[in-house]
């Protein structure tokens, strides 16, 4: 069943859970680091490994950041909270159980708006709560990397501990066939407050930023929720919008054929686009929750609430608006800025004395052509937004053109220092000077006089050759406005 049929005969319920690994220097209940790439299991020790007669003590940085993404989602903040123990017996949590908080969150019964194609959606917040992270099991052998058909396994204990906050929305309804861009359009807006708020790197890719997807489908609007399935983990938000979809398809080709869906989890592969069987889904009384009997509950006073509630940034959407205002971006300009990951760098690069216009035109021409090129973001190419202002500056000066502009480029991702320094050791400086343009350009003429005769005779766009002429022979170093003149001088044509 396609997906337009699929949506035609059923109504898809979201459900989205996303994990959000914070920035604290320290784990959730203990002191060792939270670097990510670290050795495996160097960064460990007698509490997060669980073992007996260590206690847990919790992180107040990490208590302040889920205070401060509460308020954001327009969550009310609970005076008073408690964790629990999560118990499970899988390899990758040291304890056999996770400490998180169940029936007593810090933060619920929030929202947060998100456009799709002109039309606002406001997804329901359930709840945001603490908990810490679990390791990370590797299965080694086999063809796909997961624990079947593996030969064995090793578990990395480094990432158990490191404080999450996981954000539970409510049934998403309503949606019909936007469901998948609503989806990745809320994983989004979610992705651009967290990183405004400075509580996570919000790394998709080094699973800071983790989405569990659930999905249900009824057969009308007015009808029953139908049975949901999970799908972990997915880590881009270009696979949110695909297992999305990729669920109501399958699950509709199910239900059409007289089938039942299975509540469990499923895991999404990116390499074919479907999602296969995991486990059986857990209820709540499979994990036999208590309260945690080695923590105090926390909490929050409303002074000190109040006090963060003042600490929150600008909204990222109404932040847009304005910078789009005072840029002068188009929509079409400011969505492909947007989807570069470039708001934050153009920002920086104007307040550094670039255009906005200029900013724009290599964070998003050169620069996004090596970042895709190379596989790395734009923020980590190796260039920052002074650099590009300083380009910027060197250009307006006319002390570069854009040719080699570009190999000041080359020379600061290849580590040989400042726009400044690299213009002074390649010797890229512009050739103004008329009288060493003016034999470049009587030589250009004399070895193509028939371009020449075409240019008296008054075809002009011809003398572009020639300008191509003078910048060969001065390596791309020639100021190309000041040469077409000297060219139409000589040629005694005027436009």
């Amino acid at each position: 069943m396609t997906f337009e049929q699929a949506v035609e005969k059923f109504d898809p319920v979201l459900g989205l859970e996303v994990h959000v690994e914070l920035n604290t220097e320290t784990k959730m209940f203990c002191g060792c680091p939270t670097t990510f790439g670290g050795d495996p299991n160097s960064q460990v020790c007698p509490v997060c490994l669980g073992l007996p007669g260590s206690l847990p003590v919790v992180n107040a940085k990490a208590v302040e950041s889920a205070i401060r993404i509460g308020l954001a989602l327009n969550c009310s903040i609970a005076p008073w909270s408690r964790f629990a123990r999560k118990n499970y017996f899988y390899p990758d949590m040291p304890k056999n159980y996770q400490i998180s908080q169940y029936d007593e969150p810090i933060a619920v019964n929030g929202y947060l708006d998100v456009e799709v194609d002109g039309q606002t959606y406001r997804i329901g917040i359930e709840r945001a709560h603490m908990e810490e992270d679990t390791g990370k099991s590797l299965h080694m052998g086999g063809a796909t990397g997961r624990i079947h058909g593996a030969d064995y396994s090793l578990v990395d204990y480094n990432r158990a501990g490191i404080p999450l906050i996981e954000i539970v929305t409510k049934p998403i309804t309503g949606t019909g066939a936007k469901a998948p861009e609503v989806a990745r359009a809320y994983v989004t807006a979610l992705r651009d407050l967290l990183r405004a708020l400075q509580v996570s790197d919000v790394r998709m890719e080094q699973g800071s930023l983790r989405c569990d997807a659930n999905v249900s489908l009824r057969p009308s609007p007015d009808a029953q929720f139908g049975t949901r399935t999970e799908t972990k983990n997915v880590n881009s938000l270009r696979s949110v919008e695909r297992a999305v979809r990729y669920e109501i398809e399958r699950q509709a080709d199910v239900l059409d054929g007289g089938g039942v869906i299975v509540q469990e989890t499923r895991h999404w592969h990116e390499d074919t686009g479907k999602t296969t069987s995991g486990r059986t889904k857990e209820e709540a009384e499979d994990y036999r929750y208590f309260p945690e009997p080695d923590l105090a509950p926390v909490a929050a006073s409303a002074e000190w609430v109040d006090q963060l509630r003042t600490t929150l940034p600008e909204p990222p959407a109404q932040r847009r608006a304005r910078l789009q205002q005072d840029w002068g971006f188009t929509d079409l300009e400011m969505r492909d800025v947007v989807n570069a990951e470039a708001v934050e760098l153009i920002e920086e690069t104007i307040a550094a004395g670039a255009t906005a216009g200029g900013a724009k035109k290599w964070w998003l021409g050169e620069l996004a052509r090596r970042s895709n090129d190379s596989g790395v973001a734009l923020a980590d190419l190796g260039i920052d937004p002074d650099g590009v202002a300083r380009i910027e500056t060197l250009i307006a000066e006319g002390s570069l053109n854009d040719k080699m502009a570009r190999q000041v480029i080359d020379g600061i991702l290849a580590g040989e220092g400042t726009a400044d320094e690299v213009v002074a050791s390649r010797g890229l400086v512009v050739v103004s000077d008329d009288g060493a343009l003016t034999v470049a350009v009587q030589e250009a003429i004399s070895a193509n006089p028939d371009v020449a005769d075409k240019v008296r005779g008054g075809k002009v766009a011809a003398v572009g050759a020639l300008v191509g002429a003078v910048m060969k022979a001065t390596r791309g170093q020639a100021d190309a406005g000041r040469v077409r003149e000297l060219l139409l001088e000589t040629l005694g044509v005027q436009e």
